[in-house]
Parts: C-alpha cells; sequence; structure tokens
C-alpha cells in the first residue's frame, strides 16, 4: 500500500512548506488545527484511505462491477422463465403446473447454474479476502514497520487511531457487501431454489443471502485487525486471519441446523415420504408403538429381504422427516447473522483493549 503512518508530522499533517505541515499558515486553507493547538483526529481518514486506497478502491469498484453483471444475468434468467414458464418448478416437483417442464428446468440450470454458483461462491469468500487482504495488513503494516510509533507520540492517542484506522474500512465494507447482498437477494428472486438447483440451505446458498455475507464480512475484518496486534507481522497475521475464518465458517455451518426447532412431517407405516421442493431435510425414520424414533440403520432393515417383517419385528408404526421448511430462512439468517456480528464485536472490542494494555 501507498503512504504509511510516517509521513505525519507533529502537527498531524503531511509535511509541507510554509505551514503545511503545521497547519497554521497557507497550508491550512481549511483552518484544520483546533484552537487548542492540537491536530484534530479527522486527518487519520484521509491517511488510512491514502494507505489502503488500492484493497478499498479494488473493493467497491468490483462490488460496483459485480451489481452490474448480477443485474444482466438476473434480465436473461427472467426471459428465460418467463418464456419456458418454468417459475418454482425443479426437475422432480411435486407442483402440478411443473409437469412436463423438466426439459426446460435442465436447460435453464445448464445455462444459468454455473454463473448463480459463481456469484455464491465469491460472496462466501470474500469476507475471508477482506479479513486477509484488508483486516490484517491494516495495524499489523504499521507495527512490522514502526511507524505507528510517530503517531503514538502526538496528540492522537492509541484507541483513537485504532478506532480512525477501523472506521473507514469497516464504513466501505459494510456498504459494497449491503450492496452485493442486496443485489444478490434480487436475483435470487428470480432463478434461485428449484429452477436453479441452488438451494437456499445449501452452504454456498445461505451464505449468499441477507445479513449472513455482511456480518461475516465485518467479521473478517476484525479477525485481522485483531491478528495484526498480536503478531505485529503482516504475513503470519494474514494467515491466521485465513485459518480463524475457515474455522469459524466450518463451525457455523455445522451449527446452523440446530440454532433453531425444526419441524417433523408425519407418514404412515407404507406411505411415501415427500419432502416440499424447498425444505432443508434433516433426517428421516421411523417411529414405534412405544414412540421411539429409529433410523434405517438402526434398524438394519433390508429393501431386499423381508423389510416387512423387519418393520414388524420393530413395531413400527409410521415414519418420520425433520425438516427446516422454507419459512425458517430468513430466522435462521437473521439468527446467525446476529451471533456474527455480536463475535465481531467482540474481537473489535479485544483489539481496543491489546492496543490499550500495549500502548496505554
Amino acid at each position: 500500500m501507498t503512504g504509511t503512518t510516517a509521513h505525519l508530522t507533529a502537527g498531524g499533517h503531511g509535511p509541507g512548506a510554509d505551514g503545511a505541515g503545521r497547519g497554521d499558515g497557507p497550508g491550512d486553507p481549511a483552518g484544520r488545527r483546533m484552537a487548542g493547538g492540537t491536530a484534530p483526529l479527522r486527518g487519520l481518514p484521509w491517511l488510512v484511505w491514502r494507505q489502503h486506497r488500492l484493497v478499498l478502491g479494488v473493493l467497491l469498484t468490483g462490488s460496483a462491477a459485480a451489481a452490474v453483471w448480477g443485474a444482466v444475468l438476473r434480465g436473461r434468467m427472467a426471459g428465460f422463465i418467463d418464456a419456458h414458464q418454468i417459475a418454482g418448478c425443479s426437475l422432480i416437483s411435486l407442483v402440478p403446473r411443473c409437469e412436463g417442464t423438466q426439459e426446460a428446468v435442465g436447460a435453464f440450470r445448464a445455462a444459468y447454474h454455473p454463473s448463480l454458483q459463481l456469484a455464491e461462491l465469491g460472496l462466501m469468500l470474500l469476507p475471508a479476502l477482506i479479513g486477509v487482504f484488508l483486516g490484517a495488513p491494516l495495524i499489523a503494516r504499521e507495527l512490522e514497520a514502526g511507524t505507528h510509533q510517530l503517531v503514538l507520540t502526538q496528540s492522537v492517542g492509541p484507541l483513537r487511531w485504532l478506532a480512525a484506522k477501523l472506521a473507514l474500512p469497516a464504513l466501505v465494507v459494510l456498504t459494497a457487501t449491503s450492496g452485493l447482498s442486496a443485489v444478490f437477494a434480487w436475483l435470487w428472486r428470480v432463478g434461485g431454489d428449484e429452477v436453479s438447483g441452488s438451494y437456499w440451505y445449501s452452504t454456498l446458498g445461505f451464505h449468499s443471502l441477507g445479513p449472513i455475507p455482511v456480518a461475516y464480512a465485518l467479521l473478517g475484518l476484525a479477525a485481522g485487525t485483531l491478528a495484526g496486534l498480536l503478531l505485529r507481522r503482516t504475513v503470519a497475521s494474514m494467515a491466521l486471519t485465513l485459518a480463524a475464518m475457515i474455522v469459524l465458517q466450518s463451525a457455523f455451518t455445522l451449527l446452523r441446523p440446530h440454532l433453531m426447532p425444526s419441524t417433523t412431517l408425519s407418514f404412515g407405516r407404507d406411505a411415501a415420504v415427500r419432502a416440499p421442493d424447498d425444505s432443508w431435510v434433516l433426517g428421516e425414520g421411523y417411529t414405534t408403538r412405544s414412540g421411539a424414533r429409529l433410523t434405517a440403520e438402526d434398524m438394519g432393515c433390508r429393501p431386499d429381504g423381508d423389510h416387512g417383517g423387519c418393520l414388524r419385528e420393530h413395531e413400527v408404526t409410521g415414519r418420520f422427516l425433520d425438516q427446516h421448511p422454507v419459512g425458517h430462512h430468513w430466522p435462521l439468517a437473521w439468527i446467525e447473522g446476529g451471533l456474527v456480528l455480536a463475535l465481531a464485536v467482540a474481537l473489535t472490542a479485544l483489539a481496543f483493549r491489546v492496543m490499550r494494555r500495549r500502548h496505554g
């Protein structure tokens, strides 16, 4: 990145002749020097932008380009769906009006599923990339080069310096990811779930919708900043941030089905078990006369053997299917998003605590 904190003079501004570095002459036309003779904090956001303008600029420009691409893709997907009347249809559907549309749905998936999956993958990876290339170098580069020492000897205290370093990147990250999430949700409403085969509960799909990409992006920024403060080495901080984001996202993926109670569908013993097209199936099995729930593996019944006799032996009276219906999507997303955001706030608070203990 260009620029370091070392560009600040004792007055908190860049060097220059005729008082430009002091903020009290022709170099300070806006009168930015305060009455008490100390430089205000508002000079630091400009410096942060100067230091990290490449990454911030790429993030903003890339987000804008992705939004335009998403709008074009949405128009093409909508045109195909309308022309073939396959809205809400899947390859194997329970919806009567979708009968005979399998060929059109297959053609739609062949044409647009790769693009939709690419967008999902990008939104899932973006938080880790933000943490690695923006969060980790944010403080680590200053500490590694020693340029932070100049700022900490001036009127700008360490906590105000850290707040200024975080504020602008956090604002850019929030703006970019919120915009991308909104555009993807707009795109998803046309061709998501059944038609495309990319379901809301899939790992890629869930990480791309609603508050999830925004919360994880802020978590990546917080995790990278804290790693930089602790390790004080840029490359090591980037590696630790990447590992931490992989672990955290994997852990929440495992926790996700249990964030709220699932619903259970009941069927007769010999009835076919079918879930709605857009439901997230968690498990299925058999219920016995005593009310116990058994899976096929628990009973050991073989389809090619005396299956009926095996069911009678275990006193099976019915079948069950545990699922999250599509109505659980947004509650699950907001619960997980809230937990992730709370973790981001906790890591940010810890970063300030580390800064206070190390630098006063």
